[in-house]
């Protein structure tokens, strides 16, 4: 039988409460609420022809630095098939909030090293690289979307350089917001709603459909 394991990173739009320690009796189990869940459960009802490894490291609040902190043991350890990453919010919004943010060119930098790391000892893994996003209301200051939108270029050009697939999710809870308003999907202007979640599970299983 095929394998496949699949490890999500970020912050708080992917963490949803995932498990911390313990046993996981159940694939699928310890993901947390969030769109991770959602794919699982459509990549397990789909292709039970695959033993799939689905894995949430992502913890709220983190910024690119935090993920570089412990990098090798929740993401690289794992050894990946696919590694999806979604980042950055944070990095703009402790800085607009506490003076602890990262500036957008170190925070690429610090991106990039992850990547080529990544790449150095796992060669094969395909990266899902997903822009961040905010949508202009609620926790969301004036400032914050031109910052924002300065990151999502910096991550499509990674996913360019190292050919990862690429979701525009900025672009995608835009585009959302002609169909319904925008507290429809974004909770805070930052986290996203149950129809939020969906619309990125949805996406992601949409970009992905080639790997499986």
């Amino acid at each position: 039988m095929k394998t496949c394991t699949i490890v999500f990173q970020g912050d708080s739009v992917t963490d949803g409460n995932r498990l911390r320690e313990g046993e996981v009796k159940f694939q699928g189990d310890g993901l947390g609420t969030l769109y991770p869940f959602h794919i699982a459960s459509r990549l397990l009802t789909d292709r039970p022809d695959i033993e799939w490894n689905i894995i949430n490291r992502a913890i709220s609040g983190n910024r690119i630095v935090d993920l570089y902190a412990r990098w090798k043991i929740d993401a690289i350890n794992l050894k990946p098939d696919i590694l999806s990453i979604l980042i950055g919010v944070n990095d703009t919004w402790h800085e607009f909030s506490r003076q602890n943010g990262v500036e957008v060119p170190r925070a690429n930098r610090i991106y990039h090293e992850l990547l080529e790391w990544t790449r150095q000892c796992l060669p094969n893994v395909k990266f899902v690289l997903m822009t961040p996003f905010v949508l202009p209301f609620g926790a969301v200051g004036p400032d914050w979307p031109a910052e924002v939108a300065a990151r999502c270029a910096n991550v499509k050009a990674l996913a360019k350089e190292f050919d990862a697939i690429l979701i525009d999710c900025q672009q995608l809870f835009d585009d959302a917001t002609k169909r319904a308003p925008q507290e429809y999907w974004l909770r805070d202007g930052v986290h996203p709603t149950v129809a939020g979640q969906q619309l990125l599970a949805d996406a992601w299983l949409k970009a992905t459909v080639s790997l499986f």
